[in-house]
């Protein structure tokens, strides 16, 4: 870090795995003691451990930014979700729990103008996409993208776990099932204007996101 005057900080896989909130206090004061000025925290919306992430960067001593962000878009595009959409099924718990889905294109362009730009510093930016969807309303927009139909399957939590379980291991579904009885759950059933105050225009709608994917060749197979 010596020779860095800004940080993006994001901890992988997310910073509600045990121990990620102590190791971001070690990183912290590594980057104070390196002369680093601004940290700019990715945080997660709703969830426990992402707020004593943030206590830690509030308390670091450094200038920060913190971005709480919302579910991603791209986890349907890239991420654990992407196989059932190509199977044309999007198998989610929470019932008809709403949630303002944020494409992470949106996340990077807020977290840029944290980094480069001082106005930004001691902001805290809730950033979500511009409307609450349901999982079904998602599926209809991603069939319209995508041209063929991707149905939303409800399911238990549990049902969850052993789908991820299947995919990515016991210890992986214990952390994303955990996140999403924590998040799923109605906390998050609102709409922050992060994207709006930082960088003064609306965020990407989940349709122009599907869309936009779709003609990427993203789901082609599924096409």
């Amino acid at each position: 870090m010596e020779g860095v005057s800004a940080a993006y900080v994001t901890y992988y896989s997310d910073l509600t795995v045990p121990g990620a909130v102590e190791k971001l206090e070690s990183l912290c004061e590594t980057a104070r003691a390196a002369g680093v000025s601004h940290l700019v925290l990715l945080s997660g919306r709703g969830e426990h451990h992402a707020r004593l992430g943030e206590e830690v960067v509030r308390a670091s001593g450094v200038d920060f930014t913190i971005v709480r962000a919302a579910w991603f878009a791209q986890n349907f595009s890239e991420g654990e979700f992407r196989a059932p959409v190509l199977a044309g099924l999007l198998p989610m718990p929470g019932g008809d729990i709403a949630e303002p889905i944020i494409d992470i294109e949106d996340i990077a362009d807020v977290a840029v103008a944290a980094l480069t730009d001082a106005r930004h510093k001691g902001e805290l930016y809730e950033v979500t996409g511009p409307r609450l969807m349901t999982f079904a309303e998602m599926a209809a927009d991603l069939s319209a993208a995508i041209g063929r139909e991707i149905r939303h399957v409800p399911i238990s939590f549990e049902e969850f776990y052993a789908g991820i379980a299947a995919s990515g291991g016991a210890e992986f579904a214990d952390l994303v099932t955990a996140i999403a009885r924590e998040t799923l759950d109605g906390r998050n059933a609102h709409l922050g204007d992060g994207v709006q105050r930082a960088l003064g225009r609306m965020p990407c709608d989940f349709s122009d996101f599907a869309k936009r994917i779709a003609a990427s060749g993203a789901w082609a197979e599924a096409a």
